[in-house]
């Protein structure tokens, strides 16, 4: 290609516009903030963050007098929540619980009638519950609840925990009779 003098006058005005399109522009440092919180911690476990919400841990206690359909109702639970992918990380009984009901006769004291009801629990720990699982969770157990079984959903607390340990009586005994004593005595040995 050969320039002319119309092409050559046309390149030198363009020439400085392209000039500094095509220049590298200086070495500047931009700062990037880090999203995780700490300068130390490696990108990548942004990425192993949950994609939803979790529950950290929730208890599933159902109540009922008739034991083989609440124990038939607890393995339903724990099958549908393996279904959908919840780590059940423990199930546990509870000592049934004993009531006493007393009919009396119509505007008196005496006793027409007597029963002893037994209350039978059984618990469901679950953890790492994600948001949207939940509510399909709490609507497939509603939807199959047997009559007379009562279901309640809640975090799991150190009371939870505590419920689960039948007390020592002999050692409560022990302590008690230890306080009356005046307590123990923090003596160093020499």
């Amino acid at each position: 290609m050969t320039l002319t003098i119309g092409n050559a006058a046309m390149l030198r005005r363009i020439l400085p516009s392209v000039r500094l399109a095509l220049q590298v522009p200086k070495a500047t440092t931009t700062a990037v903030r880090n999203t995780s919180g700490s300068v130390y911690e490696p990108d990548y476990l942004e990425s192993l963050r949950p994609k939803f919400p979790q529950y950290d841990s929730l208890n599933v206690q159902i109540k009922g007098y008739d034991y083989p359909q609440l124990e038939s109702y607890q393995r339903f639970l724990h099958g549908v929540a393996e279904y959908l992918d919840l780590d059940v990380s423990d199930c546990y009984a509870l000592p049934p619980q004993q009531t006493q009901v007393q009919r009396l006769r119509p505007n008196s004291t005496v006793i027409e009638s007597e029963y002893k009801l037994t209350t039978y629990e059984r618990n469901l720990q679950l953890n790492s519950v994600d948001a949207p699982v939940y509510p399909q969770f709490l609507r497939l157990a509603q939807a199959a609840l047997p009559e007379g079984v009562s279901l309640k959903v809640q975090e799991h607390t150190d009371d939870c925990e505590e419920r689960r340990y039948v007390p020592d009586k002999e050692l409560l005994d022990l302590k008690d009779e230890l306080e009356r004593m005046g307590g123990p005595t923090n003596t160093k040995k020499k």
